[in-house]
């Protein structure tokens, strides 16, 4: 098993993902990402934090000039920020996250909805902005076998 061995998961074997984006206030992302999102904290500086976004390595960089969305892709009748990320949970987890949203007032760009019901890739979506306008989707899927079906 060499370093790019992957972890098994149910749909393929993966290794955790590194991401840095840009955010306008570190406090607020902590807030954000740590208190509503629930995502530990490891190391920081005064212009950056570290989040163990489920299990992937996410990195905040104070850097305001750079939080916009520029560029929209139309998707099943909805405009999708182009440039965003997010995570598959489990349909359970997805459920409770959406409840939690929903419960904490979260604008939603997509509200929480079920695509390809009952065909191949069926999953639940869902995408918001963070406070710094960066755009996030969380999927869960009936069969994470169909995660890269076509």
């Amino acid at each position: 098993m060499n370093a790019l061995t992957p972890v098994k998961t149910a749909a393929k074997a993966i290794r955790p993902f590194h991401l840095a984006f840009p955010v306008t206030d570190i406090a607020v992302t902590r807030k954000f990402y740590g208190e509503l999102l629930g995502c530990s904290e490891g190391r920081s500086a005064e212009h950056w934090v570290d989040f163990d976004f489920f299990g992937h390595q996410l990195v905040a960089h104070l850097a305001p000039e750079e939080c916009t969305i520029k560029a929209y892709s139309s998707v099943d009748d909805h405009q999708v920020p182009a440039k965003h990320f997010g995570v598959i949970l489990s349909i359970p987890d997805w459920k409770a996250l959406a409840k939690k949203l929903t419960d904490a007032g979260i604008n939603f760009i997509i509200e929480p909805y079920v695509r390809f019901e009952g065909e191949v890739g069926e999953q639940h979506t869902m995408f918001f902005l963070d406070p710094s306008g960066n755009a996030l989707e969380f999927k869960a899927f009936a069969n994470d076998d169909m995660i890269f079906a076509k």
